[in-house]
């Protein structure tokens, strides 16, 4: 008997247990979810909203989100929306919570200005649907008045006026005037009034590279044609013409374009026409379709996708990659020598047996592979000596790993931190800069250093 208590003792803690386990937890656990759900502003699930209407003094807007499209708009009129500017909608009010229930069943509205709402915003999810009027600031930044119909409740929230004020059916229309991804596209075409460039990917593996078709043929500036991607990718409308009397009065001035730019993926052509009927006004247009609306769009745009040939060009002057050069023979006034590349490893054609520095001789064959053009003198090339050319300052000339010469490089004078130089990818003399000039090694500068050399021969 005498270990009755300590029985006593272990039957009750199991009993303790067995009610915090299967009573209290679980009632606590519900209190919390009741707590989490009553602090929120939307009960609704994001993914279950089908539809969602925006009012004020000034409209009303209707949109339904569709499988194919996403949200569209259908009224006031029936176009695309702004999908991110709906979203962050939603996910301002699906993510807002509750401060402080201020009042159930108002009879007074006026001092949290909900008697003349600033927005009405009705959610719909399916059959069950909810409305929200948005009135004054709250007593704290970023803070807002809001009436829940469903339990006419006046709610202090967290919801920001910068998500729900001054939104406008501009806010909320499509505003990109292509659908760009810049992995998609795999040709590009610029028409000008007097010319045309047209841009394609080629198919080289592991990775394609952007060559020029026409007017001429030949390698392309990588970064240049990212960049007009990029600004094509980036092209938004300012404001939006719907056809009708105001866009056809516009279109009648809307005669040549600056720029009419085709981009071509696996899923079609895209062509938008950029406009500036008149360059003083500073205004700009842009027309994806003769029968939709006009674009006001910002008129740098017109500018920045206004390129000369050379810009779109490779313009790295050597005329063939640093991964392909066999041999490279390089003259100066004071050195003369020949780099021969020996199953990937670089010697010296008159001093075989002489261990060179790997690194260093790496980096000055790409220097002179890769060394770009920074402006265009004269398009053809004419008389060499007022541009130090007939002897020139250095003399590069790069051999394939067919045999056959490849590039070639001069770089005749320079002043001011620029060199005029002529290459073998494009015509005409350039400037460069001039470091190149000081970054020729000799040939005693390429050799291995003492150590580096024991080490080799261990």
């Amino acid at each position: 008997m005498r270990y009755w208590p300590t029985l006593v003792m272990v039957l009750v803690l199991a009993g303790l247990g067995l009610y915090l386990y299967a009573i209290e937890l679980p009632q606590k656990e519900s209190d919390e979810r009741q707590n989490t759900a009553d602090r929120k502003v939307l009960l609704f699930d994001q993914e279950a909203l089908s539809g969602l209407t925006i009012k004020s003094d000034q409209q009303e807007l209707v949109f339904a989100r569709t499988p194919e499209k996403g949200w569209v708009l259908t009224a006031p009129l029936s176009t695309e929306a702004d999908q991110r500017e709906v979203q962050n909608l939603i996910r301002a009010l699906v993510t807002g919570t509750v401060t402080r229930s201020v009042e159930d069943h108002p009879t007074n509205l006026s001092p949290f200005g909900l008697d003349k709402p600033v927005t009405t915003i009705t959610v719909i999810a399916g059959i069950a649907r909810e409305t929200f009027s948005i009135g004054d600031s709250g007593p704290l930044t970023a803070t807002l008045y809001v009436l829940r119909e469903s339990d006419r409740k006046v709610l202090l929230t967290n919801l920001a006026p910068k998500d729900f004020v001054n939104k406008t059916l501009m806010t909320f229309r499509r505003k990109d005037l292509l659908r760009v991804s810049q992995g998609d596209v795999d040709r590009i075409r610029l028409t000008y009034p007097t010319t045309e460039i047209v841009l394609y990917q080629g198919q080289e593996k592991p990775k394609s590279k952007w060559k020029l078709r026409y007017p001429i043929e030949g390698e392309a500036d990588q970064t240049e044609v990212r960049t007009i991607l990029f600004r094509l990718e980036d092209l938004k409308a300012l404001g939006i013409i719907d056809p009708g009397p105001e866009r056809d009065a516009l279109a009648k001035v809307l005669t040549v374009p600056k720029v009419k730019v085709t981009i071509h993926t696996v899923d079609g052509d895209q062509t938008v026409k950029l406009y500036q009927p008149d360059q003083a006004s500073g205004e700009a247009f842009a027309e994806t379709s003769s029968t939709g609306p006009l674009y006001r769009i910002n008129p740098t745009t017109i500018r920045n996708l206004t390129k000369e040939l050379f810009s779109f060009q490779d313009k790295r002057l050597l005329g063939i990659d640093y991964t392909d050069i066999a041999i490279l023979s390089v003259k100066t006034p004071t050195e003369q020598y020949v780099l021969i590349n020996q199953q990937n490893e670089w010697v010296l054609e008159d001093q075989p047996t002489e261990k060179l520095d790997q690194q260093a001789t790496d980096l000055f064959v790409s220097r002179v592979a890769n060394v770009p053009a920074e402006e265009r003198v004269v398009k053809q090339a004419g008389p060499l000596a007022p541009y130090g050319l007939v002897t020139p300052a250095a003399e590069f000339i790069a051999t394939g790993r067919d045999g056959k010469i490849a590039g070639k490089l001069s770089i005749g004078s320079h002043a001011n931190g620029l060199a005029y130089a002529m290459g073998q990818r494009i015509p005409g003399i350039f400037q460069i800069r001039a470091d190149l000039l000081t970054q020729i090694p000799t040939k005693k500068d390429l050799l291995a250093v003492p150590s580096e050399k024991a080490a080799t021969s261990r």
